[in-house]
This record gives C-alpha cells, sequence and structure tokens, in this order.
C-alpha cells in the first residue's frame, strides 16, 4: 500500500537560489548545494547516502538548524555551542511546515558527547526542573557510545516525532544496527519521521525508505543500486581477492 506523504512533517526542502550571496563561497561553492534547487521526501524515512566530502553533514545539519534544533544536537530546547563551526546554509533554505511534531531531535554521531555532557549538566543543575535522567535513560555517560545512543532512542524519542540523525552508525556494532532499525519501525507506525544521513548499508536497507544520492544530485536511488550495498557486496563476497587487488598488484 501507497504511503500517504500527507502524513509527513516534512515534505519538501528548498533552496532560495535568488538570495544565494555567491555560489564561489562555502557551503554554495559544494557541487551538491551549487546544483540544488529543491527535493521532495516521500515516505517516513529517507536516507542521504554519498561520499565523504559531498555534502551530507552539511545539509543534515542546515535542516536541523532551520528546523529549531541546536546544530550541535539535542532537542529544540538545547542552546549550548561548544565550537560554532555550522555553516549559513540554513539562513537560505525554505521548508514549508506540514503539522507541528511532538518532539523532535537532531542527533549527530561527532558532537553526541556534548549532548550527553549538557543533559548531565541540566539534570544537576539545582536551579533546573527535576531531572533529564529518567528521560533519556540515566547517566549516558556511564554508559559505552553504542549503549548510550539506543538507550536515548528508547527513552527519548516518542510517538509523532520528527527525527534527523548524522551518521548514527558511528556509534553502533552491526548488532545494534538492527536494533535500530527495529527501534526506527517501531516510531514510523506511530507516526514519525527520520530524515538520516548514512554510510551504514545496515541502516539504508531499511524497507521501503526514500533513498536520494547526493553524489547524483539527490537522485532517488534503490537500496541495491546504492555505491555503500554495491561496495559492501563486492568486498565480502571475497574478501582476500579484494586485498590482492588492493595490496598486492603493481
Amino acid at each position: 500500500m501507497a504511503f500517504d506523504n500527507e502524513k509527513l512533517f516534512v515534505q519538501e526542502i528548498k533552496l532560495e537560489r535568488g538570495k544565494v550571496p555567491s555560489f564561489d563561497i562555502y557551503p554554495f561553492d559544494i557541487k551538491v548545494v551549487k546544483n540544488f534547487t529543491e527535493i521532495e521526501l516521500t515516505k517516513p524515512v529517507t536516507f542521504f547516502v554519498g561520499e565523504n566530502g559531498i555534502g551530507k553533514s552539511t545539509f543534515i545539519e542546515a535542516i536541523a538548524v532551520y528546523l529549531g534544533l541546536n546544530a550541535e544536537g539535542g532537542t529544540q530546547n538545547f542552546n549550548f555551542s561548544t565550537i560554532p563551526t555550522h555553516s549559513i546554509l540554513s539562513e537560505y533554505l525554505f521548508i514549508p511546515r506540514y503539522g507541528m511534531p511532538k518532539t523532535k531531535f537532531f542527533l549527530r554521531a561527532e558532537s553526541f558527547y556534548n549532548v550527553i555532557s549538557e543533559i548531565q549538566k541540566i539534570s544537576e543543575d539545582p536551579d533546573s526542573f527535576g531531572t533529564l535522567y529518567d528521560s533519556y535513560g540515566g547517566n549516558l555517560h556511564e554508559c559505552s557510545h553504542g549503549e548510550s545512543f539506543i538507550k536515548l532512542v528508547e527513552n527519548r524519542f516518542s510517538d509523532k516525532g520528527l527525527y534527523i540523525l548524522d551518521e548514527p552508525e558511528a556509534a553502533l556494532s552491526p548488532q545494534k544496527q538492527m536494533n535500530l532499525l527495529c527501534l526506527i519501525d517501531d516510531l514510523v507506525k506511530k507516526g514519525s519521521q527520520f530524515i538520516i544521513a548514512s554510510h551504514s548499508p545496515i541502516i539504508i536497507s531499511y524497507r521501503d525508505a526514500q533513498i536520494l544520492d547526493l553524489n547524483d544530485n539527490f537522485k532517488e536511488i534503490k537500496y541495491e543500486d546504492t555505491d555503500i550495498y554495491q561496495s559492501y557486496k563486492m568486498y565480502l563476497n571475497d574478501p582476500y581477492r579484494i586485498q590482492h587487488l588492493m595490496f598486492d598488484e603493481e
């Protein structure tokens, strides 16, 4: 049965090209940004895929910031900044709103530790309202990186939410990545939407997801046709032959 994309909180993302000061300055000089006009989101789970440096994290971050989320991660109520390095791309996007999610969260692997530290800081502040520990699954600094990530999703993510994730696989073993797929599916069934940048062949395999290939200017692509799937499949089918080709042939 076809999914009704009118249920999505984010259905389209546009670049207001007429307001861009120059396509010769960062981040507008990035090829995928320079060629970008708009994309339509058609499924409750959308993946951004592409090579390192292509612009996945730049776009994911800009979407999150446009939607009122902290550039380093967290909910709309987080306003800390460890190192202000995010780009100005969010200021030139236009994302129409289609309904209000119950909650929003931006998670990026590279600054997840900073988010956990901010949660702990707020929780231990005597002037704060209660504690955040329970709502985030306890003191996440006492867990491994992967365990703290899964606990956050299990305890903080809820129905009818909008969740933006940047390379969540960085924290997770293959088994935990499959665990994450189960959590994503459960939340999708409860009306949530995900926008995810990933290099993981496990995570992007989520059934009936929309996969947009930034290597090809956001062209929609089938899972089996992605470079991620093809590269892992080729290597795992015969790793020693591939290593011979990489290491030994002149």
